[in-house]
């Protein structure tokens, strides 16, 4: 039996978690929404990381969360995406390192685990990352969703 579930990124949980933030209705309706519809709802150890740099783990709701670690087959995948976004960037030089961008790690832990269907984010540049990994013919197995599009416009319920 194949879980649906979603990959909220660290830009989801700094708009859920403050209700001051303009997206935090999104935020909080997303967060209802996978409730009652048993999608599961993850977070990568790179995001409680992220996190981590301005907030307390004891802040994020872990008791309705998978943590999902950073392992070797997301490693191997991120290598992949990666190699895909620096050299059509034009940045992959191979005398030299390049550090991976956190949003490569988590589109190739989306990418890999099967049970993630969605990818939950308001960062503007993950998109881009995620359009043109679809351009270069890497079309991940994986939906991006974007928070400032409400969720009954998305799944295309009537917000009653």
């Amino acid at each position: 039996m194949k879980v649906n579930g979603v990959l909220l990124d660290t830009s989801f949980f700094i708009r859920f978690l403050n209700d001051a933030d303009p997206l935090f209705k999104n935020a909080m309706e997303y967060y209802k929404y996978f409730l009652s519809n048993d999608i599961k709802m993850y977070i990568s150890t790179i995001s409680i990381a992220e996190y981590c740099v301005g907030g307390s783990i004891s802040e994020l709701p872990l008791r309705n969360l998978a943590i999902l670690p950073f392992n070797l087959n997301h490693a191997t995948k991120t290598g992949e995406i990666a190699k895909t976004v620096f050299t059509r960037k034009g940045k992959l030089k191979l005398a030299e390192r390049n550090i991976i961008p956190n949003d490569s790690k988590l589109f190739s832990q989306a990418d890999v685990e099967t049970s993630i269907i969605y990818y939950l984010s308001s960062d503007t540049e993950s998109i881009k990352i995620y359009n043109l990994l679809q351009d270069e013919g890497q079309k991940p197995n994986f939906n991006f969703i974007e928070l400032n599009i409400p969720p009954n416009e998305y799944f295309g319920y009537l917000d009653l």
